[in-house]
């Protein structure tokens, strides 16, 4: 159960949502992107209210584990989505580069590995236009190598304009990725900042982003 959750989401940032597993992260991504109903609370951009088909416009969430279209090929789904969405500023051939997703387009998507899924989904929410992606455990299942690369994705996007939200247990990765932090537990947002923001409202004087996720939960 989430309570009292509130936060900001800054133009062209990657904001980590950050926790260990329960704490809520997914299903406050829910709730955001609408597939949960809310009890009360309010999403706004600018200054304004969003509602409804303004929030699918907005923000495209992809969610953690799922499979769609297991019997169809990676690059099916690729200019399935391309053709969907038509996002201008991102072309196929880039991520199947940057993710190394050559050798699986011919593969059917129902027998990926869980890393080799993962790269799809991550390339298949960066085809989409809206302005706030939203990616649940982006990193999950994937070894060293391919999170480095991820991440340079990613990084690049929020150059690019983009914003990013990602959820993720994992302290290291959303360390090295992140421009700034929520800190969830409980249900509750435990902080909100930059990791020196963080490391003084917890009084801490050196540390890295576990220590200040313990000292602030």
């Amino acid at each position: 159960m989430l309570r009292d959750v509130s936060f900001s989401v800054r133009a062209a940032e990657v904001l980590g949502l950050i926790g260990p597993n329960g704490a809520g992260k997914t299903t406050l991504f829910e709730c955001v992107a609408g597939l949960l109903p809310r009890e009360a609370g309010s999403l706004s951009c600018q200054g304004q209210i969003l509602r409804g088909s303004h929030v699918k416009q907005a923000l495209f969430y992809m969610p953690d584990g799922i499979v769609p279209w297991p019997v169809q090929t990676v690059g099916w789904a690729l200019g399935f989505f391309k053709k969907l969405y038509g996002n201008a500023d991102v072309k196929i051939s880039d991520l199947v580069d940057a993710l190394k997703l050559e050798g699986l387009l011919k593969s059917r998507i129902g027998t990926l590995s869980k890393g080799e899924r993962k790269r799809t989904m991550l390339a298949l929410g960066l085809l989409t236009p809206q302005p706030l992606l939203l990616l649940d455990e982006p990193f999950d299942g994937l070894d060293l190598r391919q999170t480095r690369d991820a991440m340079s994705v990613l990084r690049d996007q929020g150059s690019r304009g983009r914003t990013l939200m990602l959820s993720i247990h994992q302290l290291v990765d959303a360390g090295r990725v992140c421009d700034r932090l929520v800190l969830v537990s409980g249900g509750k947002v435990a902080g909100e900042g930059t990791i020196p923001e963080l490391r003084s409202r917890a009084n801490l004087n050196e540390g890295g982003l576990e220590e200040i996720f313990l000292a602030l939960t």
